[in-house]
């Protein structure tokens, strides 16, 4: 007996990059303008081929002379640069809208794409990288929506990666026309086509009416689930920001942790590490920029990430950073390994990086089973971890009988004790002198468990302002005594 398709839905079948700009063709409903600085007109390449252009594309241009460009757009400071993808988006939307929408306005979801890219040539030979984003109304007559995302592009030819822009663009045109309001199925569809070592997407943003409800933190965490970018930033008010944008030439601070909640031990650690490392000559009296980073190792419960205890962390982690008083932002990465952690923020700076751990993390960075897959093994892992000017500012741990274990005591595996003793003596690890006794035997999980307990311990482990946002908003699970 076969089985009736009603009951048993078959998986509804992906569109290749050809059918996709078809489908778009195709469609009456929708019309747009496409405007595309540097690698080529790769996306509009795209359209005019499948056929039926003529329905969809109202214009197509690109200003590759600065001058040219400068007196369409106006004048920028970067070419390729979220400033000018924005002023692209403004100038040719409004022209869209002002030529057209008497005529056909109202039957017509009014769209336009736009690009701005550095690919690999003769004189650039490094990673591709740019801006894109589509500006596009959900309804006809509707005020429009935006979304804006950068791509970092990574195939070794020219010719590759303009391919990868068109690619690119398509999926993004595609899934903001066809599902505009489903944006997690926009972000899903971004590399289709495209095998997922070819382009990363830095960041993305979702604004407009139609995404009110949108929370941009969520979408850049799924940006990183789905293997899509390697981490995301943001800032203490939610938005989702590019690295270059806080990482590009600054020093750098990162405390790695789950943030479950933030204790006194997570706080002062980052606070004691910081003061010594802004005392360092090649960062005193430098701009730095303060990481919270979360991996999403750290984010799973049972292989399963929650959004809504994401975001609690996220908002205490706000309220630690006011503390702090510097430019703090929150990073979720898919970078376990503390090497591929500093290789993702040496992209963006040569300036000193300081990673601050406790003891009991460093004493597992020597453990050698997490570096197998690498063919130097632990000393590979070490050398791409201090490459350049990168240390370790490590705060102590309770011993046995309550006595203090440091860095100078480490004892790690015998054959490993001399390469300690290399990284401690040439100070890549150094250990931190201010440290609070007290603050040694509290830890996290145990917060956690009394919180959501109930039990009122939990308020003497966290910081007075950890621990009035909590009780405000309910946060992590919090059970509140009968009174």
């Amino acid at each position: 007996m076969v089985a009736s398709s009603s009951l048993f839905p078959m998986p509804e079948a992906k569109l290749d990059t050809t059918q996709k700009a078809q489908a778009i063709n195709f469609d009456r409903n929708k019309y747009g303008t496409f405007a595309e600085i540097g690698a080529g007109q790769e996306v509009a390449r795209w359209f005019f081929q499948v056929g039926g252009a003529a329905g969809t594309v109202a214009k197509s241009m690109s200003a590759y002379d600065m001058a040219v460009s400068d007196a369409i757009y106006g004048n920028a400071e970067r070419y390729v640069s979220q400033d000018r993808l924005l002023h692209m988006l403004d100038h040719e939307y409004d022209l869209l809208h002002e030529r057209l929408s008497a005529d056909r306005g109202g039957e017509t979801r009014f769209f336009v794409y736009a690009n701005t890219v550095s690919a690999r040539s003769f004189s650039h030979q490094q990673d591709g990288q740019g801006w894109m984003g589509i500006r596009f109304q959900a309804n006809p007559m509707a005020p429009p929506n935006d979304i804006i995302m950068h791509v970092r592009l990574l195939d070794e030819e020219n010719l590759k990666q303009q391919e990868a822009v068109g690619i690119l663009g398509v999926n993004l045109v595609h899934g903001a026309m066809e599902y505009p309001d489903d944006p997690h199925r926009i972000l899903e569809e971004l590399l289709d086509g495209l095998e997922p070592w070819r382009a990363e997407v830095g960041m993305l943003r979702f604004s407009g009416p139609d995404f009110e409800a949108v929370d941009n933190r969520i979408m850049a965490l799924e940006l990183v689930q789905q293997g899509h970018a390697k981490a995301t930033l943001f800032n203490a008010d939610g938005e989702v920001v590019h690295p270059t944008e806080v990482l590009y030439h600054k020093p750098i601070i990162v405390e790695r942790g789950s943030f479950r909640p933030v204790i006194h031990t997570t706080l002062h650690m980052l606070q004691s590490g910081m003061a010594q490392f802004v005392r360092e000559q090649k960062v005193n009296g430098k701009e730095l920029t303060v990481l919270f980073e979360m991996t999403l190792q750290k984010l799973t419960d049972s292989g399963v990430i929650d959004h809504q205890d994401f975001l609690d962390r996220v908002d205490i982690l706000g309220t630690v950073g006011e503390q702090l008083g510097e430019d703090f932002h929150v990073m979720v990465s898919n970078c376990a390994e503390y090497y591929r952690l500093a290789a993702y923020l040496l992209r963006y700076t040569k300036e000193p990086i300081g990673v601050v751990m406790g003891l009991p993390t460093l004493q597992e960075l020597f453990e050698e089973k997490y570096y197998s897959k690498l063919e130097g093994g632990i000393l590979e892992s070490f050398g791409r971890m201090f490459k350049n000017d990168l240390r370790l500012y490590v705060y102590p741990s309770q011993g046995q009988n309550g006595s203090v274990s440091a860095v100078e005591n480490l004892q790690v595996q015998k054959h490993l004790q001399g390469l300690y003793e290399y990284l401690v003596g040439n100070r890549f690890i150094r250990p931190i002198d201010d440290y609070n006794e007290d603050y040694l035997s509290i830890f996290s999980r145990a917060a956690l468990v009394k919180l959501r307990a109930g039990d009122p311990e939990w308020e003497a482990m966290v910081p007075e302002r950890v621990a009035a946002i909590i009780k405000e908003r309910g946060l992590l699970g919090l059970k509140l005594l009968a009174t």
